[in-house]
C-alpha cells in the first residue's frame, strides 16, 4: 500500500493528509488561533478541587480552565504517608492555590476544557521521555527479541535514575549513539522546561509541542508514509533541517511542490474532505449511513436505502451491513471521532451473520492508530464501540451550529407555522382597534398561506372582523413572521 503526506501551508491554516493508495484516511489542522495544545506544558494554578468528583480545575492561562484527575496526578513521595495500596485522594495531592506543572493531553472543545496531566512526556523521534517515571518500555510493534534486549540495555545503561523511556518503533535497527543523542536532548529539554518553570509567572506556558508539519514528520513519516510533499518553502526548509537532525536518509523522500494548481486540487482531497462533514454518506449499492454527532455520542444509523438486492432479504441485509462497516471504519477515522460510538445496523435474523459484520467491523478498524473497543453485536443489530478521543473531530473543528436552528438540526414547517401565526393573529385581536393586519412571512409561507391554507385565512378574516393582508419577505427566516396592526 502506497502511503504517503501532503500538506498544505496557508498563512492563517496548515493542513496535513495523510493518504493510503491516493485517498485520504486521516486530516490533521492548525490555525493562528488553534486550540490544539496537546503535547503543551503549562505552569498551572489549582482553581477548585473537586472530592466528589476526584478532580480538580487547574487555571493554564486559557479561555476555559483545564480539567485533571485524581489519577493524573503524581504523588509526591514524602508526602506519601498513608498505606501504599490506598490510592490518596484528590485532597491530599493538591488544594486551591497551589502551583502545578501540567501536560495537556486532550485539547479543548466548545464545551469542555483542555484535561491535562502532571505525568509529563515529552516525546522525541526514537524515545520517549518520561518524567518522574522510572519506567523502560519498548514498543510492542518491535517482534525481535535480541533487539528488543538491545535497545532495553543502551537505555538501561544511559538514562538518568529519576526518569524512565519509551523506546518507540522506529528506534528499531538505529545506532547506539543516536539513540544515546537524542537522550541527552530530551534530559536537557526537561532541565530547560524545569528551570523556566521556576520563575515563570503562573498561569503560563512553559513549553510548546512540535508544529503540526513537523509533527506529521516526526509522527508518520517512515513509520507509516512513505513520502511526503509540502507547498510551502519554508515549511520545507523546516522539514530538510529537522530530517538532517534525526534520519538524513529520509530527505528524498520529502518533495517541494510547486506547481500553480493548489496541492490538495491536485490531489482531488478538497470533495473528500467536504464530504466528512456531511450527514449522510451514500454506498455504492445505493445504501446510505447516517452520522449523528451528540454531546455524548456518536449514533451511526444503516440503511438499506435504494438498494433491494437480488435474492433473499437476509442476503440483503448482510451485503448492506458488510459495505455499511467498511465506510463506517474509514468515517470514523477521516472524521476523528471519538469518544462513545452506537452504530445502528440493520437488523438481521441469523447469528452467524451479526458475527460475521462484527468480525468484519473488528478486522476493518485494525487500520486505524487509535485505540478502539468494540462490543459484540446485540440482537437487535447495535454495536456499541469506543474510540480514543485526544481532540476536536473534523466536523467540530470546520463547523458551528446553525445560526437558525441553533444546532437542533430541524425548523418548524411551513404548515405548522401557518398555523402558529392563526394563532398569533387571534391572540392579538383581542386588544385589537386598528383596521387590519399586514403579515410579513417567508416566501415559503406565504406561498402556503394563499395557496392551501387560504380557507385558513378567510375563516380567520371573518372570525376577527378584519382583513388579513399577506406579503412575502426574502430576507426572513423560515419561522420568522411580522405582524403589524394597521390603524
Amino acid at each position: 500500500m502506497n502511503k504517503k503526506l501532503v500538506i498544505n501551508v496557508t498563512h492563517h491554516e496548515t493542513r496535513v493528509a495523510f493518504l493510503e493508495d491516493n485517498t485520504i484516511v486521516e486530516l490533521f489542522m492548525e490555525r493562528k488561533d488553534d486550540d490544539n495544545i496537546i503535547g503543551n506544558i503549562y505552569k498551572g494554578v489549582v482553581r477548585r478541587v473537586l472530592p466528589g468528583m476526584q478532580a480538580a480545575f487547574i487555571d493554564i492561562g486559557l479561555k476555559q480552565a483545564a480539567f485533571i484527575h485524581a489519577n493524573d496526578i503524581i504523588e509526591e513521595s514524602d508526602e506519601a504517608s498513608h498505606d501504599s495500596k490506598t490510592k490518596p485522594s484528590i485532597e491530599e495531592l493538591i488544594s486551591e492555590g497551589q502551583t502545578i506543572l501540567v501536560h495537556v493531553i486532550r485539547s479543548p472543545s466548545e464545551s469542555k476544557g483542555a484535561r491535562v496531566t502532571s505525568h509529563i512526556s515529552l516525546p522525541g523521534r526514537f524515545l520517549v521521555l518520561m518524567v518522574q517515571a522510572n519506567i523502560i518500555g519498548i514498543s510492542r510493534r518491535i517482534v525481535d527479541e535480541p533487539e528488543r534486549q538491545r535497545l532495553k540495555k543502551i537505555v538501561l545503561e544511559s538514562k538518568p535514575d529519576d526518569s524512565g523511556f519509551i523506546v518507540r518503533t522506529v528506534a528499531e535497527g538505529v545506532k547506539e549513539e543516536k539513540i544515546i543523542r537524542e537522550m541527552t536532548f530530551l534530559n536537557n529539554l526537561w532541565d530547560r522546561i524545569q528551570s523556566e518553570a521556576k520563575t515563570a509567572p503562573a498561569p503560563s506556558r512553559v513549553h510548546q509541542e512540535l508544529n503540526i508539519s513537523l509533527k506529521a514528520v516526526r509522527d508518520l513519516l517512515t513509520l507509516e508514509a512513505d513520502g511526503l510533499i509540502v507547498d510551502s518553502r519554508k515549511d520545507y526548509e523546516e522539514i530538510i533541517k529537522f530530517l538532517d537532525r534525526y534520519m538524513p536518509m529520509m530527505k528524498d523522500s520529502v518533495i517541494f511542490y510547486q506547481d500553480d494548481e493548489p496541492v490538495f486540487d491536485a490531489y482531488n482531497l478538497e470533495g473528500d474532505i467536504s464530504r466528512a462533514i456531511q450527514r449522510k454518506v451514500w454506498l455504492k449499492s445505493g445504501g446510505d449511513i447516517v452520522i449523528d454527532q451528540t454531546e455524548a455520542l456518536v449514533a451511526i444509523d444503516v440503511n438499506t436505502g435504494r438498494y433491494v438486492g437480488k435474492h433473499n432479504l437476509e442476503e440483503t441485509l448482510l451485503k448492506t451491513n458488510l459495505e455499511a462497516l467498511r465506510e463506517i471504519a474509514y468515517q470514523i477515522r477521516l472524521r476523528d471521532i471519538g469518544g462513545i460510538i452506537i452504530i445502528d445496523f440493520i437488523d438481521m435474523e441469523k447469528k452467524v451473520n451479526r458475527e460475521k459484520v462484527f468480525n468484519a467491523l473488528v478486522e476493518a478498524l485494525k487500520k486505524d492508530r487509535r485505540k478502539t473497543y468494540v462490543l459484540p453485536m446485540s440482537e437487535i443489530g447495535i454495536i456499541q464501540m469506543t474510540r480514543k478521543k485526544t481532540k476536536s473531530s473534523l466536523a467540530q473543528t470546520l463547523c458551528e451550529p446553525c445560526c437558525y436552528c441553533k444546532g437542533e438540526g430541524h425548523h418548524l414547517s411551513p404548515r405548522s407555522l401557518c398555523y402558529k401565526v392563526y394563532r398569533e393573529i387571534l391572540r392579538l385581536s383581542r386588544d385589537m382597534i386598528g383596521v387590519n393586519f399586514t403579515l410579513a412571512v417567508h416566501p415559503q409561507v406565504a406561498e402556503l398561506l394563499h395557496g392551501e391554507e387560504n380557507q385558513m385565512i378567510s375563516e380567520l378574516e371573518k372570525l376577527i372582523g378584519k382583513p388579513i393582508i399577506i406579503y412575502p419577505k426574502g430576507n426572513l427566516h423560515i419561522e420568522e413572521f411580522d405582524i403589524v396592526e394597521v390603524l
